[in-house]
C-alpha cells in the first residue's frame, strides 16, 4: 500500500480541520518521525496499540499549539484516521509484481506478515482488493510476537508448511530493520524495497551485505532478483 502518500492526503486534510499553521511537508516528516517512535515503543512492549497512536497525535498536536487530553487524543487520531483511510491505495507496481512472480515462479505461494491487528489488517487487504491473492495473513496481535522477533517469520513459515512443504521463503517490505533484516536473521531472503534511496550508515550497510538483503528500488524488480537469487543458489 502506498503508506507515505495516503499519510500525505490524511495529514494536509486534518490540519486543516484543525485550523494548524505550517508547512505541510515539514508536518508530513514530523508524522513519519513520531510514527516510527511511537511505533517502536509499541513494538517494545511500551505502549499498546492504541496508546502509540494517541500518543502520536498528542505529540503532533502539540507541535501545532493544542494540547490533548487523553480522550481527546483518541478522538484526534479516530478523525485523522478516516482521512488517512480515505487515500488508501496499491502502488502502481503492486498489482503487475504479483502476476509477475506467479509467472515466474510457478507454484509460489503468497501471503502477509505484519505487525498490527488481525481484522484491521484484513479489513485493509479487503478495502485494497488483495485480500484472496494472499493464503496466510500473519499478524502480531494474534500471535504475540512482532517483526523482527523470528517468532513472526517463524510462525508464517510453520502455516504455509501445513500446507505443504516450503524448499524457499522471502519477505518483502520497505522497512530496513523491521522487515528486511528481520526476516534474513529468521532464515528468509530480506528484501528491502527502498523506494527513498536512504544512505545508510556503515553499520547499516554492513549488515546488509552480510545478511544478504537483497535491495530494490521499487517493486519492479523484485521479481528478477528473487530469479537471479534463488537460480544462483540452486547451481
Amino acid at each position: 500500500m502506498a503508506h507515505r502518500e495516503a499519510v500525505a492526503d490524511g495529514i494536509r486534510l486534518h490540519m486543516r480541520e484543525r485550523a494548524y499553521d505550517g508547512d505541510s511537508e515539514a508536518a508530513q516528516r514530523l508524522w513519519h518521525e513520531l510514527e516510527e517512535r511511537h511505533y517502536h515503543a509499541y513494538l517494545a512492549g511500551d505502549l499498546s496499540f492504541e496508546g502509540q497512536r494517541r500518543a502520536r497525535a498528542r505529540d503532533f498536536a502539540l507541535a501545532h499549539g493544542e494540547t490533548l487530553d487523553e480522550p481527546g487524543a483518541g478522538a484526534w487520531f479516530d478523525r485523522y484516521f478516516e482521512q488517512y483511510r480515505a487515500g488508501w491505495r496499491l502502488h502502481v507496481d503492486a498489482l503487475p509484481t504479483l502476476d509477475a512472480l506467479e509467472a515466474a515462479l510457478p507454484g509460489v505461494r503468497l501471503g502477509i506478515i505484519t505487525n498490527g491487528e488481525p481484522d484491521f489488517q484484513r479489513a485493509k487487504l479487503e478495502r485494497l482488493g488483495i485480500l484472496d491473492r494472499f493464503e496466510h495473513v500473519v499478524a502480531s496481535g494474534a500471535i504475540g510476537a512482532t517483526k523482527p522477533d523470528p517468532r513472526i517469520f517463524d510462525v508464517a513459515i510453520e502455516r504455509f508448511a501445513a500446507d505443504a512443504p516450503v524448499a524457499r521463503a522471502a519477505y518483502v517490505g520497505d522497512r530496513l530493520h523491521t522487515d528486511a533484516l528481520g526476516a534474513a536473521g529468521a532464515g528468509l531472503v530480506g528484501v528491502w524495497v527502498d523506494r527513498h534511496g536512504t544512505v545508510l550508515d556503515s553499520p547499516d550497510a554492513d549488515a546488509v551485505r552480510a545478511a544478504g538483503v537483497i535491495v530494490i528500488p521499487d517493486l519492479a524488480e523484485l521479481t528478477a532478483k528473487l530469479v537471479e537469487r534463488w537460480d544462483a543458489t540452486s547451481g
